[in-house]
């Protein structure tokens, strides 16, 4: 009853009075941002597969400028990456944004992270079930291990979480995140480099 009814409004009422709360400071950081990124906006959109790889639209803030160099490509990240931008990612206010996405119903608080729809032809049956579930800001894979683990483990963990979901757990991924996140203990929440990591999608 949790997975499927209970979940999706608790993720809409916390999510949207976060977003209320929060509006002052996103305001602020919306407004850093536009003048931070010379014109490039304070805003990143990316599609991603959701729920039965239904494609969405992330949202993000911007933590980078768009400046090419002399033969129109982008820079080197570690080069358009704004101060601003670095702190917002060392404290995860980037993905704030993303609790709009949770209130449209792309996404949940807590479930898989969303992959880049190149990969989901990668993927084997068993590990396309993580898509049996909203995709989530946090998961259970990124506070179990982060880049200490394989995909293939990180798959496993996210049907592990497919099958088990409940309130609970939900809480203790929460909590985790939390201690991880103010003891600025890197999280991974976006993973787009599967094949760098040996990834094949059958193993």
């Amino acid at each position: 009853m949790y997975k499927f009814f209970f979940k999706r409004i608790l993720d809409f009422s916390i999510s949207l009075l976060a977003l209320v709360c929060l509006s002052p400071i996103l305001l602020v950081v919306t407004i850093w941002l536009h003048f931070a990124n010379k014109g490039a906006g304070a805003f990143f959109y990316q599609e991603r597969p959701g729920k039965d790889a239904k494609i969405f639209k992330i949202i993000k803030f911007k933590t980078m400028t768009d400046e090419k160099g002399a033969d129109g490509e982008l820079l080197p990240n570690d080069k358009r990456i704004t101060k601003i931008g670095s702190i917002l990612r060392a404290a995860s206010i980037d993905e704030l944004p993303q609790l709009i996405n949770v209130v449209r119903g792309d996404m949940a608080l807590i479930g898989p992270r969303p992959l880049m729809p190149r990969y989901l032809k990668l993927y084997s049956p068993e590990q396309a079930r993580r898509h049996d579930v909203r995709p989530g800001i946090t998961g259970w894979a990124q506070v179990n291990g982060r880049n200490a683990i394989t995909w293939t483990e990180k798959f496993k963990l996210d049907v592990w979480y497919v099958d088990h979901c409940s309130f609970i757990l939900d809480c203790k991924i929460v909590y985790k995140t939390i201690v991880s996140v103010i003891k600025r203990k890197d999280i991974e929440y976006d993973g787009n480099s599967l094949n760098s990591e040996g990834f094949n999608g059958h193993n």
